[in-house]
């Protein structure tokens, strides 16, 4: 962020300014930041080049120098649960990680004597693994392996040891769940903990916390249950230096932090001979919601006591909390979020970000409280008269409830609207569902304020941050409550004048795609929309989908093919007649978890209407886009699509896309 002196603003039309936030600024020097470790005196993390297709490249940083570890070609992304995540360990000095063309797991020497050193330590042959940690007394690296090699609509999810010595055989530790996660040894090497969960529960629903001793040959003794079950969300298993397992879990309704205490050996068959203790209990956050492994909110110092994150209210903190005493401290930091939090000797580093600050690799000093940025996910410097601030809002919805959002107004330092003119509104429904809107500086959200939108975030009942019960609004009501609570925050809005009634669009991806287009088909309320890689067709989604989300509707909707019917009302493919506003469709044609053939079938629907409508589709990209040319072209696209479909053609939208059916006299 910079200060620069500000020019008299002059009045324009909203959606019609023309902003310093171009597509080719945000995708020139964009990353997209993620795992975070420390090995020694070494930071690492993951960036997400889109200016390299999207690769993912491994970079550490070291005596002040941050380089990159991975070359091209290699990319650093597992496919496990689809998501990914937990795609590299660090074994004394060299990097082992999973290739995304082949999913085979590598070793690679990084050091100067041996540059460029690279071993395939497993075949390409359909298996692909994650969230490995490694056990170095047994030469091994433990992690969860998804084996596609069978072909069948399911792959089966195991744990695994692969050998680092002189064989790399891959032998199965533990079996029979349908999912598995955090394996985690203890510091001396004698137990393991780790996770499992099975249909049709999805880990923020219900998980299992197991514990296992481990025999010299590496083999587990007989698995002990610790916490967890069909209602409780166990999550981040870790181990602090005097060897007492820690996790989190909601089990109060909060994901809270707690301790097992107890010698190996004395786990009885319920775990009920160790002392389970809440160590800070809480109307906060402490976990997140595992769409992706090794995510981390907490970490140990060399004392035993824990820096971890949380959040309330959508705000994140970071803390130091003694358990023993039981107190919190929080650090007086300027971040508004706060993710994948690891502790090393006398620092912590996470990616922070605020409502003036990008995504960044923050290096804090626990002794000194002082801070530094290692890396912006954004280069771009933004004037803070261009930016705009969110508010972080709480509105009345459906049943008497109240839900969240952030709302940003319109800024632009060159510009002001027109006396007596209020600004369109951009709703943004999030994916997931089961996630959440953060007021970190997102230049995508700040490319449509700048040009004299207004947007709202929304963070709809069924958003993590907000506790369990908050989480499980939406669950049989996937379509209304998310729905409901997007038509709230922009009726909220309007109330306060802070809008235009009549320009409100809706937006969103994946999940928040069909919140889209639920909203448009079965509400009369919106005015256009914009859908990206959404779900049309409930029923389609739930027999043509990966492992991870089989079965996630069960929740969400109902079992399928019991509630077939309900499955069916919810789908807004069966109700086109009821659709009469414009939008546009954007899809990654490799896309594995809402296939190509949802939006087709909304666009044809549409198109055969005789709806205003839009389609773009882009080769090459999966679920969610990460080439540049392609971020760049999608937001062109849908701002010329605003521009036509509410008449203020101007500004900097270029012409980019055929809307089909479009009256010509609509400007």
């Amino acid at each position: 962020m910079t200060n620069f002196p500000l020019p008299h603003p002059r009045p324009a039309r909203f959606g019609t300014w023309e902003s310093p936030i171009t597509p080719e600024a945000i995708v020139a020097d964009t990353v997209a930041l993620d795992q975070v470790a420390i090995a020694g005196s070494d930071i690492f993390w993951i960036e997400g080049r889109a200016r390299e297709q999207g690769r993912c490249v491994l970079v550490r940083h070291r005596d002040g120098v941050t380089a990159d570890v991975t070359p091209t070609p290699w990319n650093v992304r597992t496919r496990v649960h689809e998501y990914g995540g937990g795609a590299y360990a660090i074994d004394r000095g060299t990097l082992l990680f999973s290739n995304f063309s082949d999913q085979a797991l590598y070793r690679l020497d990084p050091s100067a004597s041996k540059a460029g050193l690279l071993q395939a330590l497993t075949p390409a042959d359909g298996r692909r693994v994650a969230d490995g940690v490694v056990d170095a007394q047994r030469r091994r690296l433990i992690a969860v392996c998804e084996d596609h090699r069978a072909g069948t609509h399911e792959p089966v999810n195991t744990l695994v040891a692969i050998g680092l010595g002189e064989t790399n055989a891959i032998v199965t530790l533990a079996a029979g769940a349908d999912f598995y996660a955090s394996p985690r040894l203890s510091p001396d090497g004698s137990q393991l903990a780790w996770l499992s969960w099975d249909h049709p529960e999805m880990p923020w629903d219900g998980t299992c916390l197991w514990l296992a001793d481990v025999h010299a040959d590496g083999a587990l003794d007989t698995p002990v249950l610790v916490a967890g079950g069909r209602r409780e969300s166990i999550f981040q298993p870790s181990w602090s230096p005097a060897g007492e397992l820690h996790f989190v879990s909601d089990r109060s309704g909060w994901w809270n932090l707690y301790r097992r205490r107890g010698e190996p050996g004395e786990f009885g068959t319920s775990g009920a001979a160790a002392a389970i203790d809440a160590l800070h209990p809480m109307a906060a956050e402490f976990g997140r919601a595992q769409w992706n492994f090794g995510t981390s909110t907490y970490g140990f110092e060399a004392d035993g006591n824990l820096i971890c994150s949380y959040v309330q209210e959508g705000i994140w903190h970071l803390a130091r909390l003694d358990p023993d005493s039981r107190a919190l401290t929080t650090f007086p930091l300027p971040f508004h979020t706060i993710s994948d939090v690891k502790v090393g000797a006398g620092i912590a580093v996470f990616i922070g970000g605020a409502p003036d600050t990008p995504a960044s690799i923050v290096r804090l000093d626990l002794a000194t409280q002082a801070w530094t940025v290692l890396r912006r996910a954004v280069s771009l410097v933004v004037d803070t008269g261009d930016v705009s601030i969110p508010q972080a809002i709480e509105f009345p919805t459906t049943h008497g409830l109240s839900a969240h959002a952030f709302f940003y107004a319109p800024q632009n330092c060159a510009f002001t609207g027109l006396p007596g003119e209020r600004p369109p509104l951009v709703v943004i429904s999030h994916g997931g569902p089961t996630a959440t809107a953060t007021a970190t500086l997102n230049l995508s959200i700040q490319y449509w304020t700048s040009r004299g939108f207004a947007v709202v975030d929304v963070n709809y009942g069924g958003s993590t941050g907000y506790g369990r019960a908050y989480r499980e609004r939406l669950y049989g009501q996937w379509g209304v409550v998310d729905v409901d609570d997007a038509i709230a925050a922009a009726r909220f809005l309007v109330g306060r004048g802070d809008v235009d009634a009549d320009r409100i669009a809706i937006r969103g991806s994946s999940a928040g795609g069909y919140t889209t287009l639920a909203a448009l088909t079965f509400h009369d309320y919106f005015k256009a929309g914009a859908s990206y890689y959404g779900v049309s067709d409930l029923e389609a989604l739930a027999r043509d989908c990966h492992k991870f989300e089989s079965r996630y509707l069960d929740h969400l909707v109902g079992p399928y093919p019991e509630q077939k019917a309900l499955y069916r009302a919810r789908s807004p493919i069966h109700f086109i007649d009821r659709l009469a506003v414009p939008l546009i469709l954007f899809q990654g044609l490799d896309d594995k978890v809402v296939p190509p053939n949802q939006s087709q079938a909304m666009f044809d629907a549409l198109d055969d209407k005789g709806l205003p409508v839009a389609y773009i589709t882009f080769a090459g990209e999966q679920h969610g886009f990460r080439k540049a040319e392609n971020i760049k072209r999608a937001l062109q696209a849908e701002l010329y699509f605003y521009s036509r479909v509410f008449g203020f053609a101007g500004g900097d939208a270029p012409e980019v896309v055929e809307i089909m059916n479009l009256p010509k006299d609509i400007d």
